[in-house]
């Protein structure tokens, strides 16, 4: 749909209330469909950016690996190229993870933006056509952590987001089981700014392969709230949407508005009262479900998971990995970095305090840690 001027303002305007107005005050109309409260029974492994852990991220062959390993989920990042088609990126500066820098002919496309306050440098997804863009290749972002990936370096395009759900539809039918998709809208407020508004074409997708409803097998993702809000009540999204939440600091929306609230003033058990209406779950790092201890050890389970389930939200932490230095202290085997450590009794732990889903990079290693969590052969 295309957004007109008065859209936008009532838009704003009904955002304000909402993040004013507490959960009680929400129109019956827009609240959270009432099957989406259901507690789940069996924890939902997230294949984050795909198997990410295995092949570079943000390809199709590292979403497909996800789920033949097991994934109920795969997650594509979102962002938008020139000629306003999504495409998996988890930025949309793509430096790190495309061979952009080896191509003679996008040398002039190197510039400084800065993007949700921080300023970057590199090439930018919005300054490349679809075109463009599939003369490049995936890379590993991770090399010096997984040397292994680098063997497929060059191998795969950038995907679009239709080729992702076109993946995810043949798979299913393929494995006999239905695989799930999760995307995330990146820098939604930037991109709309710019003039290429991410929810239009997401929204459009979404209803053309049949997945926008209250249980189709898709959570739609953001780490600001507006988006989300936007996308329940002006686009009237009735799939499920999931909050992204972090440790620090405040959602860019909200602080660029003047909103003073945090991510730690969301996720207490008021702000998840209050933003219950709109949003189906959180997606919290995982720090905020169990915290390290100042030695770098596991901690004490929050009160996070039990306020969003009283709030009636599901819970879906990152991001688990199996390498050392992604790991506390007391989990981590031998003193490589690199080196795998006690990755499946870390998530045990963190499957034992009621989450209802995590984002894994492994996914072989997520669906162990369910098993034994269930006590499943």
């Amino acid at each position: 749909m295309k957004r007109t001027l008065s859209l936008l303002i009532a838009g704003a305007a009904m955002t304000t209330l909402a993040l004013q107005a507490p959960a009680t005050a929400a129109p019956v109309a827009e609240r959270t469909p009432a099957a989406s409260k259901a507690k789940t029974t069996t924890p939902l492994v997230i294949g984050h950016r795909g198997a990410s852990g295995y092949r570079p991220e943000h390809t199709l062959a590292s979403y497909e690996l996800a789920a033949r390993m097991g994934a109920d989920f795969i997650e594509p990042d979102l962002v938008s190229t020139k000629d306003g088609v999504l495409v998996a990126r988890h930025e949309n500066e793509i430096g790190g993870t495309t061979d952009v820098a080896n191509h003679p002919e996008f040398a002039s496309r190197k510039t400084t933006k800065v993007v949700d306050g921080a300023r970057l440098t590199g090439w930018f997804t919005e300054d490349f056509t679809l075109a463009e863009l599939r003369t490049l290749r995936a890379k590993e972002r991770l090399p010096q952590v997984r040397q292994e990936n680098t063997m497929y370096d060059g191998l795969w395009q950038v995907p679009t987001f239709q080729e992702v759900l076109d993946l995810r539809a043949r798979l299913s039918k393929e494995l006999g089981r239905t695989i799930g998709v999760y995307p995330e809208t990146k820098h939604p407020t930037y991109f709309r700014s710019i003039g290429l508004p991410l929810e239009d074409p997401l929204v459009a997708q979404l209803r053309k392969a049949g997945l926008d409803k209250a249980k189709a097998p898709v959570f739609v993702q953001s780490f600001e709230l507006t988006n989300l809000i936007e996308l329940r009540t002006a686009y009237r999204v009735k799939a499920p949407l999931v909050f992204l939440t972090s440790a620090s600091g405040a959602p860019y929306d909200l602080k660029s508005s003047g909103d003073p609230r945090t991510y730690k003033d969301l996720t207490s058990a008021a702000g998840l009262r209050s933003i219950s209406p709109w949003v189906n779950g959180i997606g919290p790092d995982k720090n905020q479900v169990i915290p390290r201890d100042p030695d770098g050890t596991l901690g004490t389970p929050t009160s996070l998971v039990r306020d969003a389930h009283a709030a009636g939200l599901k819970v879906h932490p990152y991001t688990f990995r199996n390498e050392n230095q992604f790991l506390p202290v007391d989990y981590r085997v031998g003193t490589d970095p690199t080196a795998y450590g006690r990755a499946i009794d870390e998530q045990v732990e963190f499957l034992k305090t009621g989450i209802d889903g995590l984002f894994t990079d492994n996914t072989d290693t997520g669906v162990i840690a369910r098993k034994e969590f269930l006590g499943r052969d």
